[in-house]
């Protein structure tokens, strides 16, 4: 027999797996291939980013509060212990970032695109929107780091 808490804890692990590790290998693969300056890598490399983000990145960021707010009630714990609201925030943090984030790849993508179609150097609002996906970048990362020590650690933060 399955222990439903056991699957619901392996679903919310797998998901966050793929959620993190995911971001982090296209965010480093999308800036290597913006740092070659290459247009039409870039072009290629942004079209594959945000079709992965749509594929796997949204679905993971939709199990993880459904899966954790299920964890929460079948162990048991207050909802609003100091580590959990904590978590709460830094979540919506990171998200906030991650939708961001997609709106600016998704423009890179097609300035990058545009200037492969044109045969023209990739323009200078190109470089400002990837600019700003990478300031975006740090904030949810780290914020899924601290999610990660909260989740292990489980303090009392006040």
């Amino acid at each position: 027999m399955i222990d439903p808490y056991l699957l619901v804890k392996w679903l919310h692990i797998v998901s966050a797996t793929i959620l993190f590790g995911l971001g982090l290998g296209t965010a480093l693969h999308m800036w290597l291939t913006h740092l070659s300056d290459d247009r039409q890598a870039i072009a290629t490399v942004a079209r594959n980013v945000v079709l992965a983000d749509w594929l796997f990145t949204l679905p993971s960021g939709l199990v993880q509060p459904i899966s954790g707010i299920a964890l929460i009630h079948m162990a048991g714990f207050d909802p609003w212990e100091s580590w959990l609201v904590a978590t709460y925030a830094l979540y919506v943090l990171a998200g906030c970032c991650w939708l961001v984030v997609v709106r600016l790849q998704i423009q890179a993508r097609d300035l990058a695109a545009a200037a492969v179609r044109s045969d023209q150097p990739l323009p200078d609002m190109y470089y400002a929107k990837m600019r700003a996906w990478y300031r975006l970048g740090w904030p949810a990362f780290i914020a899924l780091l601290v999610i990660f020590w909260l989740m292990v650690n489980k303090p009392a933060l006040w």
